[in-house]
Parts: structure tokens; sequence; C-alpha cells
């Protein structure tokens, strides 16, 4: 798939307490709200971990990352099923057979509430 400034790539996930476990193990974030249900049962997801959905993206598209920026709106519980749109906001050929890259990124949850929006740029091998 060629990408073209405009394009708007979709991925979704619903985050399991597999998942959340296996993330603390791998990162040793060991927080309370991580291993501790709340009232309903869920765990909080990591942050980062919500963050995968678009590196999933970037990654599909053989992106190299050089900065990513990140701002968590609200929590992500266990159960939950994250959409993430991201935006080609530029798409450029430069020197060397590399592609400039910049897109933003914006993560809903299933009541359509963001959770999670920000932007990242790279390079196309």
């Amino acid at each position: 798939m060629v990408l073209k400034v405009g394009d708007i790539i979709t991925f979704e996930r619903t985050f399991t307490v597999g998942d959340v476990e296996l993330f603390t193990e791998i990162s040793g974030d060991e927080g309370i709200h991580h291993i501790t249900p709340d009232e309903q049962g869920r765990l909080i997801i990591h942050g980062l971990l919500t963050a995968t959905l678009p590196t999933k993206v970037g990654g599909d598209n053989n992106v190299l990352a050089r900065t990513m920026n990140l701002e968590f709106l609200r929590p992500v519980f266990t159960g939950d099923t994250i959409i993430c749109e991201v935006k080609i906001e530029k798409y450029e050929r430069q020197e060397k057979s590399r592609t400039a890259i910049i897109a933003s990124f914006l993560c809903k949850n299933q009541n359509e509430t963001a959770v999670l929006k920000g932007d990242f740029s790279g390079v196309i091998l």
C-alpha cells in the first residue's frame, strides 16, 4: 500500500486482563491501578500499552519512528475496544531512498470517547 497525504488508517483492539498482565511483566510497571481491579472488576490499561495502537499502524507501514507525542485524555479499562485513526499529514520522498512521514492520531473507546491523541514522525526506509 502506497500512502499519501490525507490517508486515514484505522486499527482497533479490545484489551484483556492477559494484555495488562503481560505488559506489567515486560514493563515492570506494577502501579496499583494496573494490578487491582476497580469496583466493576476492571483494570486500568497502561498508557503505553494503549499507545501500541498507533505504533502498530506505523509498524505495518515500515515506519522507523523519530518522535512520538502522546496526550492521554481518559483511562482505558480491560474490556474496552479502542479504535485508532491515524491520518497521514506528510509523506515526502527524500534522499537515499527514504520517505519522511508525519502522522496524527486519535484513539476513541467503544463509546466514542477520545482516550489518546498525538502524532509521530519518522522515515520509511
